[in-house]
């Protein structure tokens, strides 16, 4: 059980009471991405202290938002029906917050799991349905996710495979995807550096996946 009791008969004090506790929400954030083993979740929480991330699970768990599976001799944590109700939920909060973040600070970074919930977040299905089909490679550092745009579907993934836009960036990529910059600043001020493929691929994006208010 979570360790907050708010005293008070209502939906939004439950909820927060589940996953109202500190690297809760992230934690679901990550495992809607796909389940994770504990090392896994670790890497993808850097700051997160290892008896946090024990209690955390522990109390998602008795709560029934995830549970413990077996993976080819692996155990995973991953989301039940119950805990992947909070995918709306989560999404809404990500595209809230994106517009909120300003400009990222040193010691910010992203993750791929954390690119990828943003990236669903921001997406523009509509506008998506009138655009050509369209590959991108973001890459974060060492991690490259593969974007893929068809329709008014999106694919997030961490596969291989040809693009028809590869490009590497970093926390600032939120400035882009919130509207503040447009894509070709982007490129001149070194937040998107184009890796191969066409550059002018960038404004699609930027259109595709865009929160301005």
């Amino acid at each position: 059980m979570a360790a907050r009791d708010y005293g008070q008969h209502s939906g939004v004090a439950r909820a927060m009471e589940l996953v109202g506790e500190r690297w809760a929400l992230l934690i679901v954030r990550d495992l809607l991405v796909g389940p994770r083993r504990y090392g896994e979740l670790a890497a993808g929480l850097p700051r997160i202290p290892t008896n946090i991330l024990a209690a955390r699970l522990k109390e998602l768990q008795a709560a029934g938002i995830l549970r413990r599976a077996p993976r080819s001799r692996v155990i995973v944590y991953e989301l039940t029906p119950f805990g992947r109700e909070l995918e709306p939920v989560v999404l809404l909060l990500g595209a809230w917050g994106i517009r909120a973040l300003g400009e990222p600070r040193e010691e910010q970074g992203i993750t791929p799991e954390s690119m990828t919930m943003d990236l669903r977040s921001a997406f523009r299905p509509e506008v998506a349905a009138a655009l050509p089909a369209t590959s991108y490679a973001a890459h974060l550092g060492p991690a490259a996710l593969r974007i893929r745009v068809e329709g008014g579907t999106l694919e997030v993934d961490r596969v291989d495979g040809a693009v028809d836009l590869a490009f590497s960036t970093g926390p600032g990529i939120h400035r882009l995807i919130s509207g503040e910059l447009p894509p070709e600043t982007a490129i001149a001020t070194g937040v998107v550096a184009v890796l191969h493929g066409r550059q002018d691929l960038l404004g699609r994006f930027a259109t595709t996946f865009h929160l301005a208010a």
